[in-house]
């Protein structure tokens, strides 16, 4: 079992940065699939990044790419995502995910990849 725990997140202006934190409290961190989702009201969820902590193989939605940095603190059970050049249309409840193994290349931002998940940070970026 994972328990994950998020802090950062908030309101910022467009063009500004916030930072997420996932803290994992799981005894295989070094060999996990973790990703950060985000869903608005009314539409499904997306999957943004991920990085299998094992290798620190990471994967990127297009929406994101070149804004939006993943990375990992072993020493610390942290995944974190750096948010950079924030837009309005990145409004959302962000959420931590992870699965124990590899990130499938295919599979990464599918929902039914993960076994858990945060309760969720509200992030609003206003224009």
């Amino acid at each position: 079992r994972v328990g994950l725990v998020v802090s950062g997140g908030g309101s910022v202006q467009a063009g500004g940065s916030l930072r997420l934190s996932c803290v994992a409290s799981t005894d295989t961190f070094s060999t996990t699939c973790v990703a950060w989702f985000r869903q608005v009201p009314g539409k499904v969820r997306e999957g943004i990044a991920a990085i299998y902590t094992g290798d620190d193989s990471v994967y990127y939605s297009d929406s994101v790419k070149g804004r939006f940095t993943i990375s990992q603190d072993n020493a610390k059970n942290t995944v974190s995502l750096q948010m950079n050049s924030l837009e309005p249309g990145d409004t959302a409840m962000y959420y931590c995910a992870a699965s124990f193994g590899i990130c499938w290349t295919n599979m990464w931002s599918s929902v039914a990849s993960y076994n858990y998940w945060d309760q969720g940070s509200q992030v609003t970026v206003s224009s």
